[in-house]
């Protein structure tokens, strides 16, 4: 694990370090697909004021002052069973901080916060490149039940 590795939540007041970790990102591998502009930055701080937000949980994991890897999830709540579940959007690490625990402790950390929130379940779509098929594959306490189906709306 990385030393000095620290998870906080992802606020406002931390969107500069975010869009500094998505760029960078892009400079280690850029196969994302969408642009940190204006746009981006526009629509991501208008979110922290947006009460349809309230019920994500956004993680961010800092080397020092440095964003190496972040996790986004929603709490989803359904009347089907009355359960509350959460979907995992998104879990990315630097690609030169991999294989070091950094997204191991970004999970550790959602999980604790999501049961503490009232969650029993972590719902994720798996992405399809080799490294996220190993990494979820090999976490505690998942098993692969479903396929994924994206519906644009």
């Amino acid at each position: 694990m990385l030393e000095h590795l620290q998870i906080l939540p992802y606020t406002s007041e931390r969107l500069e370090d975010a869009a500094a970790f998505e760029k960078r990102l892009r400079e280690e591998e850029n196969f994302w697909g969408w642009e940190i502009d204006g746009d981006y930055i526009s629509a991501v701080r208008e979110s922290f004021q947006d009460a349809r937000f309230a019920d994500s949980i956004s993680l961010l994991a800092y080397e020092g002052e440095n964003v190496v890897g972040r996790i986004d999830s929603a709490l989803i709540h359904s009347h089907f069973d009355g359960s509350v579940k959460a979907y995992l959007d998104w879990i990315c690490v630097l690609k030169s901080k991999r294989h070091h625990g950094v997204a191991q402790a970004l999970m550790e950390e959602l999980r604790r916060r999501l049961r503490d929130a009232g969650a029993d379940t972590l719902i994720g779509l798996i992405a399809s490149n080799p490294e996220a098929q190993k990494f979820y594959r090999a976490m505690e306490g998942a098993e692969i039940k479903d396929e994924g189906i994206w519906i644009n709306l």
